[in-house]
């Protein structure tokens, strides 16, 4: 499918954002809007997310192939990558299979590995709202508290998802059903053997435990030229965390 995206800038090469799970582009316009001064920069709606259309599956075959049609309606042939967490895997997918469209990749805390664990205590919390009681924001965000997300930040980061249909009520903006559904591809890495030749970036947040040393060789065997840079103070959400280091390590990577 084509995804729903905003364009930040029209000049310079082409950069697309690929956010995480339970995100969408918005919640990278502070850091697109920075890109944008030199790149000409696109952030994405994943399939199920955002403003994009839903759809009853999202494996990472699928969402790589929803990018290449975004891309083709763009009439943009090759990009440099950016993509966090779930955009991350979307965005090595997209180079495994679509090598000529990558330029230069950066992974956002994540690896090509097949992940035991994952957000889903938020996901488990997310399914506890119930919109049809559901008056305000506050209550969803005492329900997400009560069951464990005690991060105020990531509870916010969430609850964007919250918006209210033509009628008054609250609904979801993602597609939770689905995004429950298929939670295990989301964490799973299931690829063939192939290989991206083109000079990729992982950054890693130095309190996160996405990217550990021992997936060093299952990442350089598909990612041959893969370097890692490691922000430390940070979490999962690197670039939020410490925007401004990401930003720097991003661009000097980038404008290489």
């Amino acid at each position: 499918m084509q995804l729903s995206y905003k364009q930040y800038s029209m000049t310079g090469t082409p950069l697309i954002i690929l956010h995480g799970v339970f995100g969408q582009q918005g919640n990278w316009a502070a850091h697109a809007k920075s890109f944008s001064e030199k790149f000409q920069v696109y952030g994405l709606d994943a399939r199920n997310h955002g403003q994009s259309h839903h759809a009853d599956s999202m494996s990472y075959r699928e969402m790589a192939e929803d990018v290449v049609q975004t891309l083709d309606a763009l009439q943009i042939r090759s990009a440099d990558f950016i993509g966090h967490s779930m955009g991350g895997k979307i965005a090595m997918q997209l180079a495994l299979n679509y090598p000529e469209r990558v330029n230069k990749l950066v992974v956002v805390d994540i690896a090509p590995v097949n992940y035991e664990r994952g957000p889903s205590q938020e996901l488990e919390a997310l399914q506890k709202i119930d919109l049809g009681s559901l008056t305000n924001r506050q209550q969803a965000d005492a329900v997400l508290q009560t069951h464990g997300v005690f991060n105020k930040a990531i509870r916010d980061f969430l609850l964007t998802n919250l918006k209210r249909n033509n009628e008054g009520k609250f609904e979801w903006r993602m597609n939770l059903a689905v995004i429950a559904k298929d939670y295990s591809l989301l964490k799973s890495w299931d690829q063939t053997p192939s290989e991206f030749s083109g000079e990729t970036l992982f950054i890693k947040g130095g309190n996160s435990d996405y990217l550990l040393p021992e997936y060093t060789d299952q990442t350089l065997r598909f990612f041959p030229k893969a370097k890692v840079q490691i922000i430390s103070g940070a979490g999962h959400w690197v670039h939020n965390e410490k925007p401004e280091q990401f930003f720097s390590v991003v661009e000097k990577f980038l404008m290489a």
